[in-house]
């Protein structure tokens, strides 16, 4: 097999080619999550056109997100084993497929497959590897280019969402969806930008490609002295098959962090909360009297104050003196949503809502900025697209099932407060756990700062590697025994 162009470097190059990187990551946050933020505008019309009842019409929106998070493993492994080209351009194709399917459903089942099982693989495969790629270009600038190219799901989502509404007023909702397939197609070109770039310390930890690990063949003698394979012998399926299986392992080795473990449970009461508005905003908007085209408006607004919070938390995180608080502005952030959701229901008129929908956009895209930073932060550039796919990974059963529930709660009660109440006090409860686990961790630190500082001065610690600890006195020679 041809050995890659990837070409070695000492640091990330913080420019240049980066800023494609940045401008075709942007692409495919408008292309996958804008795009299915506006399935929340076909939500009334799949509910008249199906008669279907709320929870039922909700699973459309839930597949999409569940499937795009759900698959985001797959989309990381592609994108480590063979390129983050080819994953892009590859879930392009899908999604493009499954959204002009979709414009030919003729039952909510039909939706179900195309829509949210084709289409949501598809964004899957693009949307992890795009993201870690400008954690490869990016270190001292990452938060100003995860900013920006997450902005893309705010853009997208202010011009979209008119855009979408005016379409299904001229062609129906299945002309809109016709259009919105081409649309998502220009994710194969946003695939093309993908230049590879390996790092030095990506080869340093081991993580290896398919057409790296075809090297393994001609270091026979590694290999032979840890296996059970014999000089001269043709076939080494099992010696490569185990070494790859190692390797595999040692791209997870993230799970073994306790930070990431906290920032995990925490992401599954995120990502059930932070789901409901953008399924239901417009429907209760439309409940309390609000016009289709205001109603519309309002996701709008979502989308464009979302732009100016990935973008101002971006580069005010980048800071020298805001660089090291970066995880506290991630968990108020998320704080600051929930407590936008739990004023909802006091919110039933236009006015009203044009406030929320700019505190919640603000704070919806700068959590959403942040969210690769401090992963990074935690995990490291050579773990991160593995990480990533995990983190969007338990994103997926929170997004199938919060938008289910709050519709059966809107069936039962007959009103959105129970459901809002939920998604708001859902974030809440994950902010919370990240300040309780980082003041655990001061706690330890201080404790154990202060257990050093008591003891002998004279005494030093010398730790190897984390396995073994040696005792030696500073100023005195050993004794011999």
């Amino acid at each position: 097999m041809a050995q890659t162009n990837k070409v070695p470097v000492a640091v990330p190059p913080d420019g240049g080619w980066g800023w494609m990187i940045v401008a075709g990551c942007f692409i495919v946050t408008i292309c996958t999550r804008a795009v299915t933020r506006c399935i929340s505008i076909f939500f009334v019309e799949f509910q008249m056109h199906f008669a279907q009842d709320y929870s039922k019409t909700a699973w459309i929106h839930s597949l999409v997100d569940c499937t795009t998070m759900l698959c985001a493993p797959l989309g990381s492994f592609i994108g480590n084993r063979l390129s983050c080209r080819f994953a892009v351009i590859l879930g392009g194709f899908m999604a493009s497929t499954g959204l002009i399917l979709s414009s030919f459903a003729t039952s909510l089942e039909n939706l179900y497959l195309s829509l949210g099982v084709l289409t949501g693989i598809g964004f899957a495969l693009c949307y992890t590897p795009a993201i870690a790629m400008v954690g490869k270009y990016f270190c001292k600038r990452k938060s100003l280019a995860y900013g920006v190219a997450m902005s893309g799901s705010g853009i997208g989502t202010f011009i979209l969402a008119p855009v979408v509404q005016h379409l299904i007023e001229l062609y129906s909702w299945r002309g809109a969806l016709l259009l919105l397939g081409g649309f998502v197609a220009n994710l194969c070109v946003c695939g093309a930008l993908m230049r590879p770039i390996t790092l030095k310390e990506e080869q340093l930890s081991g993580v290896l490609s398919v057409n790296e690990e075809n090297t393994y063949n001609k270091q026979q003698n590694n290999l032979n002295s840890k296996s059970a394979c014999k000089p001269g012998q043709p076939i080494r399926t099992d010696c490569l098959n185990r070494c790859v299986f190692f390797q595999s392992l040692q791209e997870y080795s993230f799970f073994l962090m306790p930070d990431f473990m906290v920032l995990a449970v925490s992401i599954l009461f995120l990502a059930y909360g932070c789901s409901v508005p953008f399924v239901y905003l417009v429907p209760y908007a439309l409940n309390v009297g609000v016009s289709h085209q205001n109603s519309a408006f309002l996701m709008s607004i979502l989308g464009v104050i979302g732009i100016v919070g990935n973008i101002t938390f971006g580069w005010l995180t980048d800071r020298r003196c805001l660089k090291k608080y970066r995880y506290f502005c991630f968990l108020v952030a998320v704080g600051m949503d929930g407590l936008c959701c739990l004023l909802i229901p006091t919110l039933q008129s236009f006015p009203l809502l044009v406030p929320f929908s700019v505190l919640y956009g603000y704070f919806d895209g700068a959590y959403v900025a942040l969210l690769p930073v401090v992963t990074s932060d935690i995990v490291g550039t050579q773990y991160l697209s593995s990480a990533l796919g995990v983190v969007f990974f338990l994103h997926a059963i929170p997004y199938l099932i919060s938008p289910p529930i709050a519709g059966w709660l809107v069936d039962r009660t007959g009103t959105y407060t129970a459901a809002f109440m939920l998604s708001g006090f859902s974030m809440i409860f994950s902010s919370v756990l990240l300040v309780c686990a980082a003041l655990i961790k001061k706690c330890f630190r201080t404790r154990s700062g202060s257990y050093s500082t008591n003891s002998d001065p004279k005494l030093q610690i010398w730790t190897n590697t984390g396995e073994t600890e040696y005792s030696v006195a500073a100023d005195q020679e050993p004794k011999p025994v």
